[in-house]
């Protein structure tokens, strides 16, 4: 019974997604016209389970519900008599289906008056578990057996596969991690620091945030990043080597930009006409207008090389260079305010600033080498 319930859990989610799917549709007539029976069976049911006297699912119900019995019967007679190394579990696979269309069935009333007795196959399921757990068993150790890369990855699924079909069947749970060794690529990663002191804070936090992302890779289940300081493992597959070819932070870089600036849409006086009334006198005004910009520029190149640990050939040679430019502005002027733009204006109450500590700006300039580093890995070792 345990094995049974297993399995039931296993698929549930699969055929509940099915019938979900098709349970917006109406009653199914169009599906059966395609000969798709068991998605008109469940269609059917669906709408009688909404409105029980439907009587156009009711007629499709009668005739997609034996067609999709005799379908997956023929299907498991067919895998029954085949060579198939999995018939077991695609005997299973089946029979699954025809339970799906019977929990249907018997939680709905409409439907039940329809089919009143559906077929269930949960004694042939019991009877075909063991069988197709040591399908895949065989096959994971025969594949296991072979000792590659991708045959231990073969295996890693049959042996989890099996469990599935019986938890902790024969010694299972040692055989996944033994292929799953054999199936994964062992990288060592050296992180070369930086001989400087005046970094070292940033440095080594930029290297800690790239080992939590290497070291915590699980994009691809059969890569493994580890650390040199792994001593014991003996017989890596690749190397990777990270550093900095250069960097500088601190650079600074001012700037001055003066001009004239001229508003001629200014009123600079009043006029008194012959009848007495005062009239705005619009001209023109200037003002010398000073910006001042300071930039302090901070960049470095990272390289990153991938080596076979054997024979110490570069498999990849990657470099991600990164930029930070801390800006501060103010401006200042002689002359008439009015001549000035309003942002201007603004940029004038403005005073130099302090740039941030030096440790920030190495922080800064590197988020963008973090992320090409981060990218580019995942994009070679996700389907590796």
């Amino acid at each position: 019974m345990k094995t049974f319930e297993t399995m039931k859990h296993l698929h549930y989610l699969f055929f509940i997604g099915i019938i979900i799917y098709f349970s917006n549709c109406s009653s199914g007539k169009k599906t059966l016209e395609k000969g798709n029976y068991y998605q008109s069976s469940i269609q059917a049911v669906e709408r009688l389970r909404r409105n029980p006297n439907h009587n156009k699912s009711k007629e499709v119900l009668a005739n997609s519900y034996p067609l999709a019995v005799k379908y997956y019967t023929d299907r498991i007679y067919n895998f029954k008599h085949s060579n198939d190394p999995y018939k077991s579990g695609k005997m299973i696979d089946q029979y699954e289906m025809l339970n799906a269309l019977y929990e249907q069935i018997m939680r709905s009333p409409g439907a039940l008056s329809v089919i009143s007795d559906p077929n269930k196959y949960y004694d042939e399921i019991r009877q075909l578990t063991e069988m197709a757990a040591e399908e895949r068993y065989q096959s994971a150790t025969q594949a296991l057996a072979l000792n590659t890369r991708e045959s231990a990855k073969d295996a890693y699924y049959d042996f989890i596969k099996a469990a599935q079909y019986i938890p902790n069947y024969k010694d299972t749970g040692d055989k996944i991690e033994e292929a799953l060794d054999v199936a994964t690529l062992k990288i060592v990663v050296d992180q070369i620091s930086v001989p400087t002191v005046n970094y070292k804070l940033s440095i080594d936090f930029f290297q800690d945030q790239v080992d939590e992302f290497l070291f915590h890779y699980n994009n691809n289940p059969f890569v493994k990043f580890y650390s040199t300081k792994d001593t014991w493992l003996e017989n890596p597959d690749q190397i990777m080597v990270i550093m900095f070819d250069q960097f500088s932070v601190g650079n600074t870089n001012n700037l001055q930009k003066t001009h004239i600036a001229e508003n001629d849409s200014v009123e600079v006086g009043t006029v008194t006409l012959e009848d007495g009334t005062e009239k705005p006198v619009i001209g023109e005004v200037k003002a010398e207008y000073t910006e001042y910009t300071r930039e302090i520029i901070s960049n470095g190149l990272l390289s990153m090389k991938i080596l076979e640990a054997q024979t110490q050939r570069i498999i990849m040679h990657e470099k991600f260079p990164g930029e930070f430019v801390w800006v501060s502005k103010w401006a200042s002027f002689n002359g008439d305010e009015r001549a000035l733009t309003g942002d201007q204006i603004k940029l004038t109450k403005y005073k130099p600033v302090n740039p941030p500590p030096p440790q920030d700006l190495f922080i800064e300039f590197t988020k963008p080498i973090y992320n090409q580093i981060t990218s580019t890995v995942a994009n070679y070792y996700n389907n590796y």
